[in-house]
């Protein structure tokens, strides 16, 4: 069997979500879309259910997975609903969603609810993706507050630069939530990950947590957070073929390591087809037996190479760890000029083992 394993330490999942919900100051949903960001949204779900406030997904078929798998909190829609047809699951299974355009707002106060809805009204206060403009916010709200199967809203918007903590977006976008909201009854959500470790100043009823979840911090390396993420995900596989090279013999597809002196290189069954990024440069951080090493070589789909030079013990059979508590996530993606979400979003083929 291939050896390639992701380890997901649920127990640093929940760590994490207490780090978040106390930074938020009041309530938390553990976003779980995208499978958890890669790590399996049932089980992380499960492993969240007893403490979190609830939970916030994408869309429909991923909240229906965790009700299927016996989820009982709250879930919301992040996008609300793709078709009006949506709403009749969206009430059978007891789901929370937002509105964000002006045909969702339309479907809503076309639909005969059986029961009560809860809407999160979407505020454009400068992202530019998702909302309504603050010109037309206000009127939204009434509308929805004018419906009786309406039962709560709750008033959300975006930050697009919270991950930049010296840019004055965030502190602008939460100025224009304060003066579209000054006044509306209904809680309020406002912060992503980066704006819960970043901007303190920013606040709301409702946290969303994502990233920093699963123990990957979305700030720039070098700023100090307000406490410690654990790693959820340990990635490793294991030294499948060793190989000796001369100085100017290359390894990999298009000679883009070329060895500079005698270099002893081994083979990990791992490659771009289970989630590492492809064109990740010479010299990216692995751990070799849990001792640091590097990438060298061009990334296969199914095979990379790493440099054995200075691991005299390592051989066939060896430990390396592509991203979790050495290297973490966040610094491989540095040293690939990716995004810490981009890869841990793209794992697969990879046997997932869980530890609580």
């Amino acid at each position: 069997m291939r050896p390639a394993i992701a380890r997901i330490d649920l127990d640093a999942l929940r760590h994490n979500y207490r780090l978040a919900r106390s930074l938020g100051g009041n309530k938390a949903l553990a976003v779980v879309k995208a499978d958890a960001y890669g790590h399996g949204a049932v089980r992380c779900a499960k492993a969240l259910e007893s403490e979190a406030d609830g939970f916030a997904v994408a869309a429909i078929e991923e909240a229906l997975e965790l009700r299927e798998s016996g989820i009982r909190k709250p879930i919301l829609l992040l996008e609300g609903f793709f078709e009006p047809s949506e709403l009749e699951p969206i009430v059978q299974h007891d789901l929370w969603f937002a509105v964000a355009s002006r045909w969702q707002l339309e479907a809503v106060e076309k639909f005969s609810s059986p029961r009560p809805l809860r809407v999160w009204l979407k505020l454009d206060s400068g992202m530019h993706r998702l909302g309504f403009s603050p010109q037309e916010f206000r009127a939204a709200h009434a509308r929805l507050s004018a419906l009786k199967h309406v039962e709560a809203i709750t008033l959300m918007t975006h930050m697009a630069r919270a991950d930049e903590p010296d840019c004055t977006r965030s502190a602008e976008q939460f100025a224009a939530f304060e003066r579209a909201t000054r006044g509306l009854r209904g809680d309020t959500s406002v912060c992503n990950s980066p704006a819960l470790l970043g901007w303190p100043q920013l606040h709301g009823d409702w946290a969303r947590p994502g990233l920093m979840l699963y123990g990957a911090d979305p700030l720039p390396s070098g700023v100090e957070l307000p406490g410690e993420l654990k790693p959820v995900m340990h990635v490793e596989s294991k030294i499948i073929a060793v190989r000796e090279l001369a100085a100017g013999e290359p390894v990999g597809y298009g000679a883009r390591f070329v060895a500079d002196k005698p270099t002893r290189v081994g083979v990990v069954a791992f490659g771009y087809a289970d989630g590492y990024p492809q064109m990740a440069p010479n010299g990216a951080p692995v751990s070799i037996d849990g001792k640091p090493g590097k990438l060298i070589g061009r990334v296969s789909m199914d095979m990379l190479t790493v440099d054995l030079t200075e691991h005299p013990n390592a051989g066939v059979g060896s430990t390396v760890q592509l991203w979790g508590d050495a290297p973490r996530v966040t610094e491989l993606a540095d040293a690939c000029g990716a995004s810490a979400y981009q890869i841990l979003c793209a794992l697969k083929r990879a046997k997932q083992v869980y530890s609580e």
